[in-house]
């Protein structure tokens, strides 16, 4: 499938709704990782799968049916990031990726949560550690 090639300008006035929705996403992550703590400690270890059971006590039927509610709006909340034209690197992180365009070369623009605008970017066989950043000069120069 071809990827939508952006450019910085399009990608940052992406960033205000991109960081609403990841925030959110990383609060549904910590409400989940903490059901599951809670399903764990009263299971003894975190089931396989979330179906009630007779035998459950009604915390256990609590915690599972909430974690059915809570799964799929976070699967949503990444399609959505993903719709927007994001390519999701770390859900735990809130680290995403777009395709840009630098010196005539496709690139990932790199944006993580808590970052205002993207600042950043890697070659496509790269990955976080390998970001450069985007100097005045490129800005004016090298993104379509």
């Amino acid at each position: 499938m071809e990827q939508h090639v952006f450019t910085l300008e399009a990608v940052n006035a992406l960033v205000p709704h991109l960081a609403e929705v990841v925030g959110k996403q990383l609060e549904l992550r910590r409400e989940i990782e903490e059901r599951l703590q809670e399903l764990a400690e009263e299971l003894g270890e975190v089931p396989s799968n979330l179906e009630t059971r007779l035998a459950d006590c009604p915390r256990v039927r609590m915690l599972k049916r909430e974690l059915l509610e809570l799964v799929p709006d976070y699967q949503r909340g990444w399609k959505e990031v993903e719709e927007l034209g994001a390519v999701v690197k770390d859900a735990r992180t809130g680290l995403c990726d777009f395709y840009g365009n630098i010196d005539g070369n496709l690139v990932w623009l790199c944006w993580q949560f808590g970052e205002s605008e993207i600042t950043h970017y890697h070659s496509l066989d790269e990955g976080f550690s390998a970001r450069k950043a985007i100097r005045d000069t490129i800005r004016k120069l090298s993104l379509n």
